[in-house]
């Protein structure tokens, strides 16, 4: 039998179902939906509604694959402990661990950047680069005080975020049934030819509206009775974010033309304006501060639950992996990434940088449904509480590299290939920092559950 890990060295088990749902619909949720139904207008006109259902299938199929992996092995660093699992390769999980927890640092300090932005139009006088700094020290706070206080500020905010999105339905509900909503004439498309390419574009665009899901594989050992509660949570979270989703697009088109829509500086602040105009603008400003306070937050636990797990797992300093023995938060690892986001916030403009580690989460996901695969074929590897077909899987690894090859062949033609270039850097420098270090994986052989603080037999 393999050697249990001292209790001191894992995390608490304090989040059920409700909690880890609320934190995946939270997740995906953020700030960006408000600007994004505007440019899915441009491309598919009153049907926008079908790009999310597209990219809600085409995430779906990976969501899918984080649920069954959630049930079967509730780790910290999930992504990096289940592709050594399957490939025992240790500079895999090394390059997999490092891009995604370097996809949520930058996404954590754009998010600062973005919120530092929302404040200062408010607050004229206040310099960006103070409210950034403690944007940052805010959420490190709370990271650090511990999962379960981390988890109602999660809560506020996505009842902020959601009830800002539901405001939106609720006013232009009356609205409903005004257009045509399978006329996919639109500004990019004024012929109206509806074709699978328009909508394989659409879901291209509205895909990033669902990423976050991954993020919940991170802190699924902060998860009590995972086998169940973690793929329930998943898919729930997903559902919701879709419905949410798509009846925001059937009300932004049936209160507001397409066209005008896309030309729309803030579409949905567009459709409050005309559909109900006693509604102040300066509310969307607070509920997108909110909504990237949840992401920016999120981003924050994911990076250091990813940091710890790896550590554990021998990857990462032995150091990274300790907790805080009063807060049983990965105290080290938190401080850790106060100080790389800082620098990365501070830094300026870190969009392409963004916009790189994007492709760095899509390649993550392609060799995490493979690991799925090989797992779900190798003799006697244990079953999880939530299965699914061989099919699904290589679907998401499928739909994964078709985006990383839309994504090149775009930047080929615009020109723009900074983020292929940075995320290709990105994986070079791991892979430098891997042969310097050499790092050894920890055994994986350990399928349940370790023992968790305060769990009894």
């Amino acid at each position: 039998m393999p050697q249990r890990e001292s209790t001191q060295h894992i995390v608490k088990p304090t989040l059920g179902v409700m909690a880890l749902m609320i934190y995946g619909v939270g997740n995906m949720l953020g700030a960006g939906i408000y600007g994004l139904v505007g440019k899915a207008a441009g491309e598919l006109g009153n049907m926008v509604w079908l790009g999310f259902f597209a990219s809600m299938i085409a995430a779906g199929l990976t969501g899918l694959s984080y649920a069954s992996l959630g049930s079967r092995y509730p780790r910290a660093a999930g992504a990096a402990y289940i592709t050594h699992r399957a490939f025992g390769i240790t500079a895999i999980s090394y390059v997999v661990g490092l891009a995604v927890t370097m996809s949520g640092l930058t996404s954590l300090a754009a998010a600062s950047q973005v919120f530092a932005n929302y404040a200062h139009a408010i607050f004229t006088g206040v310099p960006i680069k103070w409210v950034v700094v403690v944007f940052i020290l805010t959420l490190t706070v709370i990271n650090y005080v511990g999962m379960r206080e981390s988890a109602w500020v999660n809560a506020i905010c996505t009842a902020i975020e959601a009830g800002g999105l539901l405001l939106v339905i609720a006013v232009g509900a009356r609205y409903w049934g005004s257009v045509d909503y399978f006329d996919a004439s639109s500004i990019k498309n004024p012929g109206g030819d509806f074709s699978v390419s328009l909508m394989l574009s659409g879901a291209v665009l509205t895909f990033y509206a669902f990423i976050g899901f991954e993020d919940l594989l991170n802190i699924s050992e902060e998860v009590r009775n995972p086998r169940r509660n973690f793929p329930l949570a998943l898919l729930a979270a997903l559902g919701i974010a879709a419905t949410i989703y798509m009846a925001v697009c059937i009300t932004a088109v049936s209160v507001v033309p397409h066209a005008q829509l896309a030309a729309a500086s803030g579409p949905l602040v567009e459709v409050v304006r005309i559909a109900a105009p006693w509604v102040p603008p300066m509310l969307f400003t607070v509920v997108a501060m909110f909504a990237v306070t949840n992401t920016a937050l999120l981003n924050h636990i994911m990076g250091s639950r990813l940091v710890y797990g790896m550590a554990r797992q021998g990857l990462l300093p032995a150091l990274l992996g300790r907790l805080h023995p009063r807060r049983n938060t990965p105290h080290v690892a938190i401080l850790l990434l106060l100080i790389i986001v800082l620098g990365l916030a501070l830094v300026g403009d870190i969009k392409a940088l963004a916009s790189a580690t994007s492709l760095l989460l899509l390649g993550s996901f392609t060799l995490v449904n493979l690991a799925l695969v090989v797992l779900k074929r190798r003799p006697g590897e244990p079953r999880g509480g939530f299965e699914v077909p061989l099919a699904v899987p290589l679907g998401g690894a499928g739909v994964a590299v078709a985006f990383i090859v839309n994504r090149v062949i775009d930047g080929v033609r615009s020109g723009e290939l900074a983020p292929v270039y940075i995320a290709g850097g990105i994986v070079a420098a791991i892979a430098v920092l891997y042969l310097l270090l050499r790092p050894q994986a920890a055994a994986v052989a350990e399928v349940e559950h370790p023992k968790q603080v305060g769990e009894t037999e």
